[in-house]
């Protein structure tokens, strides 16, 4: 076989999909955190079927299907491995879409074209991870089709280097290595890399059956999430201080606050206080704020009518367009608590999603559409979904798209409070990014497989408490893994620790714990919220 034609190719990139989803369970297996989250497999199989789809309904040109497998994945990218591999694909596009079929030379162009991309996609790119393997592949083809012109004994020298340096991935990152496994996201391309080859050789697939599974995320208005408004008046305003503020008198604030409300922030310098609260007393929290100095800025909004008045204007046939404002807010979230959270705060869009299900590129371009602002800012509250906003951001050309690095929900909690609509984008960018290096993040979650991390021997279904560094506790009660995180996240400066209980935990025993945490911690202020989130027992923040 000297070359390949539009018409094999196709086959040959819906195998390659194909053989990837027949694995994906198994690629899953390989991810080093046992933590039940949107695991490699799955993020790579539908990001690599979404391209299928566009393959399969391409004219029969080399040029018609690369261009449906970049576009394809693009969009339909998910998670970090996800976003790779459509960029492996956009840059196999780049360097084939001028070929009328394909030789060796062509193919080896593609597979160069392709590892470059990727590398320049990924801003710190990482050593045995999937794109050593592609970069293998790549090198490997270069130096074969030097010397080969048939496709069989070409594909053979770039499967096996692939192979081949896959297997040498755990040598590369000890983390692979502690584990006993080998890159997910490398083993995935290779599947990818067989199923094509062994389509090149005579597997048959029906190109007709050839589907994206339908989408597990659901993606609305934050003001379409109902739900019942604990404290109805959002309470703004500036408190010029006639004494210098200290650390007392802003933590004797706080506490006050959370006393008559909830979703309290307090940020000041010396001679200016910035007061953020929810409560069904704004005139008590104004009057506290007095004690203290002179009012500026101040803003009471009824939350419970603009919630009616948005919910009434959602179910209107024809709605208007809304016009044109200067900022927005799309969050990721996921649980009805949290979701409540994010839309009381003001966020415009919420994708429900994150750790059990990473949205796709789609997904985020969908809701930048809208969104009817100049700037919109994305908070992804989970570092696997930043690639994809990001993507999502160089597809965005009628808006300015600014992502915040935010990989939990508290850090995106916090991030959204640090935004002040009168000052300039880059005053804010810098202000919020403050907010989010100000919270320690701590989740509690259960193992689904049987590893090792960090020295740490981690059966299936223990308990596991995770924070900003990894996996610190590991044991069979989610209390006192709960209780030992916490633990770990705290020190002296520690002001405020919020508790955010989801959806498998009671309210009796979230109050139970927190009244251990007000005993073990008396001088900070306690926050117990209902996240109502699924797979993670307790999200934990630590100001």
């Amino acid at each position: 076989m000297k070359q390949i034609d539009a018409s094999l190719l196709q086959k040959m990139l819906i195998g390659g999909a194909k053989y990837l989803e027949a694995r994906k369970e198994y690629i899953n297996e390989l991810n080093v955190f046992p933590v039940p989250d949107g695991d490699t497999g799955t993020n790579m199989t539908m990001t690599a079927m979404a391209a299928a789809k566009e393959v399969a309904a391409a004219n029969l040109s080399i040029k018609e299907i690369t261009r449906g497998l970049s576009s394809g994945s693009l969009r339909g990218a998910r998670g970090n491995s996800g976003v790779i591999l459509s960029q492996l694909f956009r840059g196999f596009y780049k360097g084939v879409k001028e070929e009328k079929v394909l030789n060796t030379r062509a193919a080896a162009a593609g597979f160069k074209y392709a590892a470059d991309t990727a590398y320049k996609a990924v801003m710190k790119p990482k050593e045995g991870t999937i794109l050593t393997v592609a970069r293998a592949a790549a090198d490997a083809a270069v130096r074969a089709a030097r010397q080969e012109d048939d496709f069989e004994k070409f594909a053979k020298i770039v499967l096996e280097e692939a192979e081949t340096v896959l297997k040498r991935t755990p040598e590369m990152l000890p983390v692979l290595k502690e584990a006993g496994v080998v890159d997910s996201g490398g083993q995935g391309l290779v599947e990818f890399l067989r199923g094509a080859v062994e389509v090149m050789l005579g597997k048959e697939i029906e190109i007709e059956k050839t589907s994206v599974p339908d989408k597990p995320v659901s993606r609305r208005p934050a003001e379409e999430v109902n739900g019942d408004i604990k404290y109805g008046y959002c309470t703004e305003f500036i408190v010029m201080v006639q004494e210098p503020w200290d650390d007392d008198r802003e933590k004797e604030f706080k506490s006050y606050l959370s006393g008559i409300g909830d979703c309290v922030v307090v940020v000041g310098d010396e001679e200016i206080v910035k007061v953020h609260v929810h409560t069904n007393h704004p005139g008590k929290a104004i009057e506290k704020g007095l004690s203290f100095g002179e009012l500026t800025s101040m803003k009471i909004d009824n939350m419970r009518e603009e919630h009616q008045e948005r919910f009434r204007q959602a179910g209107e046939q024809e709605k208007e367009k809304e016009p044109i404002k200067p900022y927005g807010f799309i969050a990721v979230s996921i649980g009805d608590g949290l979701n409540e959270i994010f839309r009381e705060l003001g966020v415009d869009y919420l994708i429900e999603g994150g750790q059990t299900m990473n949205p796709s590129t789609e997904d985020m371009l969908d809701a930048i559409d809208q969104v009817h602002a100049e700037t919109i800012f994305i908070l992804p509250n989970n570092k696997n979904i930043i690639l994809a906003a990001t993507q999502a951001q160089s597809l965005t050309e009628d808006k300015e798209i600014i992502i915040l690095p935010t990989q939990t929900i508290p850090q995106g909690i916090s991030a959204f409070i640090g935004f002040e609509p009168g000052q300039d984008v880059d005053s804010n960018v810098e202000s919020m990014k403050e907010m989010i290096e100000n919270v320690r993040t701590g989740e509690v979650t259960y193992a689904v497989r049987d590893t090792s991390v960090d020295g740490k021997k981690i059966n299936i279904n223990d308990i596991m408490g995770i924070d900003d560094e990894g996996i610190r506790e590991v044991g069979g009660s989610i209390e006192k893994v709960t209780l030992d995180l916490l633990d770990d996240m705290t020190d002296e400066d520690s002001e405020l620790i919020s508790v955010y209980y989801g959806q498998d935990i009671s309210q009796e025993d979230a109050e139970a714990l927190a009244q251990k945490v007000e005993e073990k911690y008396p001088d900070c202020d306690i926050s117990l919220e209902y996240g109502g989130q699924p797979v993670y027992y307790y999200l934990l923040s630590v100001e």
